[in-house]
C-alpha cells in the first residue's frame, strides 16, 4: 500500500501508484477541478505526476502562492503559443516568471506593434477557451536539439545544447505548440483566464549586448478577475503618482542629459530634501550617533582589502592620479572604519555609533536608471555601530524601535521585516554566519515583530534585516537595513582594548533607515501623490490678497509666519483671487490663505485646507496654532481647519 499524508496529517492509502490528480479526486470533485499542481515532499509537480511510494502531498490550487506561480509560468507558454499561431516565422527563446507576471523573448522579422499586442492577447484568450490539455514528455538532450532544429527554433536548440551531454530534458505540449520547460504547468489551458499583456521592450539574447536584439513581451497574470483588475487600477494610480511627472509639475527637480543618473534639485525640491535630511540629523543626534564626514575618493588598495574591488569594480567610478588608482566611494563603511581606527579605543567607548549623510556613486547601467529612484550619484543616511558581540542584540532591538518610529512620522504604517540569510558567494566562517544570523533573528523576535526569512539574499559579508514599506496604493519598497559585519573590521585591522587589556575586533553593524535620500524622496512623492504632509511640504502656506488694498496686510501675515519658521509663498500679482487659490491647489500646498478687507480689519485669514472645498475664517493666532499642531503631528495627516 502507498500512504499519502495530507497537510491536515490525515493519511490516504492506495493499492497501486496514483497521480496527484487521482488523489485530489479521491478527496473531492471540487478539489480535483481546482487542482493546478501538487507539492510532494516540498517539491511542486504536475497533477499528472505519478506517486509510487509513501509521500507527503499538498494539492496546489489558485489560492496558493505556488499555484499563482504555476499560473504565471503556464501563461508565459500560452503567450508563446499565441505568437507562433499569429507569427509562424517568430522564434521563441526564454519565458520566465517575474513579479506579478511573466515575460517571453522572441526573435521576429519585425517589431511587434500595439495592434500586434492586442491581437496576441486576443489569441491567448481564444486558445485558453479551447481548454487544451498540457502534457509532458521527456527526450534525450541530443534528440531534443535535433527536434527543435527541425522546427526552425534555433535559439531553443542552443539552450538545450548547453545542457550537459547525456541528460534528458522535459517538453510540454498544448495543442500544436511544444516548448522546453522543467515545469510544472497547469493541467489544461482553460485554467488560464485572468491575464493581460503590458508592454514590449528590447532585450539581448542571453543578456549580452553583443548578441542579437530580441523583443521581450511582458504580461501579468492573476488567480481571479478581481485581483487582475485591482492590479491594473493600482498601475493607473501609480502612473498618476509617478515621481518624475510630479517632479516636473511641482518644479522639484530634473534629470539632465549632461549628467545622466544624477539629480538637479530645484529650490522647492531642495527644501524637501532638507526637511528629510534635517529630520534624520535630529534622529542621529537624539539616539547617540556622532555625525562624521568621509572623503569621496579613496585609494583602490582600500577597496581591495575590503573585498569590494573584486566584487563591485565594474560598478565603481575609477580614476588615476600620480600612478595611483582611486575610486569614488560606492558606500561609506570603509571610511567609517578608518575614522574608528584613529586613536586608541577602549571597551568603555563601545557601542560607538557613527552617522553620515554620505554621497556615493555607482556606475549603474543606463537602462536601469529610473528618475531619482535609481541613480548613479546618491546620498545615504548611513550609520555604523561598532560594538561587542554582547551588545549586538540590544543595538539591533533599539534600532528596530527607532526605524519603526521614523517610518510612522513619514506616513508609513505597514512595514514588513525580513531577514536575508547567507548567500552562496560569501566571506567569513560558517560559525560567524551562524552567530550573526541568530543574533539578528533573536533581536527581532524579542521586539515582537513578525519576521520573514530570505535564504541566500544576504550581503557577501553578513546577514541583514530588511524593512519593506507598503505605500498607500499597496506597493512595497525596501528601505532600511541592519547588517552584521564581523569581517570588515578584520580586513582593515580595527580593534579596541578589552577589559583584560587584550586587543579585540569590534563587530560592525551597518544600518540605514531611509537608505538613499533620493530614492526615499521619490517614494515619499509617490506615497503622498505630491500632496506632502504639512511638515514636509516645500511650501506650506500660500497667501493671496484679494486686491492691492490688502497687499500690506498680506505681506505682514507672510513675514510673521516666516519668522515663526513656516514656509510661505506670497502672491501679490494682479490676478483674480480664485486664480491664485487654484494655483495654490495645483501646487498641492497644504493651506491657501486669502485676505480681504474683512480679514485685514479683524486680524484674521480665510483658510482653505488642501482637499477641503470651503474656506474657514480664523484669527491669525488661531491659524498659527492650527498649523503648528499639524506640523507637530507629522505622519500622513492632512492639513486641517479644526
Amino acid at each position: 500500500m502507498i500512504q499519502i499524508t495530507l497537510p491536515d496529517s490525515s493519511v490516504r492509502e492506495f493499492a497501486s501508484p496514483v497521480t496527484v490528480a487521482d488523489v485530489a479526486l479521491s478527496i473531492g470533485a471540487g478539489l480535483a477541478k481546482a487542482a493546478l499542481a501538487g507539492k510532494i515532499d516540498g517539491k511542486v509537480v504536475d497533477t499528472s505526476f505519478t506517486i509510487s511510494q509513501n509521500a507527503a502531498l499538498a494539492i496546489i490550487t489558485a489560492k496558493d502562492v505556488d499555484g499563482l506561480e504555476v499560473i504565471r509560468h503556464s501563461t508565459a507558454h500560452l503567450l508563446a503559443y499565441a505568437v507562433k499561431e499569429l507569427f509562424p516565422e517568430a522564434q521563441v527563446t526564454i519565458g520566465p516568471v517575474i513579479e506579478n507576471g511573466f515575460y517571453y523573448d522572441f526573435a521576429n522579422v519585425r517589431a511587434f506593434t500595439p495592434d500586434d499586442m492586442a491581437a496576441i492577447e486576443k489569441k491567448m484568450s481564444a486558445l485558453a477557451l479551447l481548454d487544451e490539455p498540457v502534457t509532458r514528455r521527456v527526450l534525450p538532450r541530443d534528440e531534443a536539439v535535433a527536434y527543435f532544429k527541425g522546427l526552425g527554433e534555433h535559439y531553443k536548440a542552443e539552450i538545450i545544447g548547453s545542457i550537459p551531454a547525456g541528460e534528458d530534458v522535459s517538453l510540454y505540449r498544448e495543442g500544436k505548440f511544444e516548448d522546453l520547460c522543467r515545469g510544472p504547468h497547469v493541467p489544461s489551458t482553460g485554467k488560464l483566464k485572468h491575464f493581460k499583456l503590458m508592454k514590449v521592450a528590447g532585450a539581448y539574447w542571453r543578456g549580452d549586448q553583443k548578441n542579437e536584439q530580441l523583443q521581450r513581451v511582458y504580461g501579468v497574470a492573476f488567480a481571479t478577475k478581481d485581483e487582475l483588475q485591482n492590479y491594473l487600477t493600482m498601475l493607473e494610480e501609480a502612473e498618476k503618482r509617478d515621481h518624475r511627472k510630479l517632479g516636473r509639475e511641482l518644479d522639484l527637480f530634473h534629470i539632465d542629459e549632461h549628467s545622466p543618473g544624477t539629480v538637479f534639485w530645484h529650490p522647492k525640491g531642495w527644501t524637501l530634501w532638507q526637511q528629510v535630511e534635517q529630520y534624520m540629523r535630529a534622529v542621529y543626534r537624539d539616539n547617540g550617533y556622532q555625525e562624521v564626514k568621509g572623503p569621496q575618493i579613496l585609494d583602490a588598495a582600500l577597496w581591495e582589502k575590503t573585498g569590494h574591488w573584486d566584487k563591485y569594480r565594474d560598478n565603481m567610478f575609477t580614476t588615476e592620479s600620480e600612478k595611483r588608482d582611486y575610486a569614488l566611494k560606492p558606500m561609506n563603511c570603509p571610511g567609517h572604519i578608518l575614522i574608528f581606527k584613529q586613536g586608541l579605543k577602549s571597551y568603555r567607548d563601545l557601542p560607538l555609533r557613527y552617522g553620515e549623510f554620505g554621497q556615493c556613486h555607482r556606475n549603474e547601467p543606463t537602462g536601469g536608471l529610473h528618475g531619482i529612484m535609481r541613480v548613479r550619484g546618491f546620498t545615504q543616511d548611513d550609520g555604523h555601530i561598532f560594538c561587542t558581540e554582547d551588545q549586538i542584540q540590544v543595538e539591533v532591538a533599539n534600532f528596530h524601535a527607532l526605524v519603526m518610529a521614523v517610518y510612522k512620522d513619514f506616513g508609513f504604517t505597514e512595514v514588513a521585516v525580513k531577514l536575508a540569510l547567507r548567500p552562496e558567494a560569501r566571506i567569513g566562517t560558517e560559525e560567524s554566519w551562524d552567530f550573526s544570523e541568530n543574533a539578528l533573528r533573536e533581536a527581532i523576535k524579542a521586539s515582537g515583530a513578525e519576521l520573514e526569512e530570505l535564504p541566500g539574499e544576504g550581503a557577501f559579508y553578513g546577514p541583514k534585516i530588511e524593512y519593506h514599506l507598503k505605500d498607500s496604493i499597496g506597493r512595497t519598497w525596501q528601505c532600511g537595513t541592519m547588517q552584521i559585519d564581523p569581517n570588515m573590521p578584520e580586513r582593515l585591522d580595527a580593534d579596541y582594548v578589552a577589559a583584560d587589556s587584550s586587543r579585540q575586533r569590534p563587530v560592525m553593524l551597518h544600518r540605514a533607515i531611509v537608505g538613499s535620500l533620493e530614492r526615499f524622496i521619490g517614494i515619499l512623492i509617490e506615497q503622498h501623490a505630491g500632496a506632502l504632509p504639512v511638515w514636509l511640504a516645500p511650501i506650506q502656506i500660500g497667501i493671496a490678497a484679494i486686491t492691492d488694498a490688502q497687499a500690506d496686510y498680506a505681506t505682514e501675515v507672510s513675514k510673521k509666519l516666516q519668522k515663526l519658521g513656516f514656509r510661505v509663498n506670497l502672491d501679490l500679482r494682479n490676478e483674480k483671487i480664485n486664480y491664485k487659490i487654484r494655483e495654490f491647489a495645483m501646487q498641492k500646498l497644504p493651506y491657501a490663505l486669502a485676505v480681504g478687507d474683512r480679514e485685514k480689519n479683524t486680524d484674521s485669514v480665510s483658510v482653505r485646507a488642501r482637499g477641503q472645498q470651503n474656506a474657514v475664517t480664523m484669527t491669525l493666532d488661531e491659524f498659527i496654532h492650527q498649523v503648528t499642531s499639524d506640523v507637530a503631528n507629522k505622519g500622513s495627516r492632512e492639513p486641517t481647519t479644526n
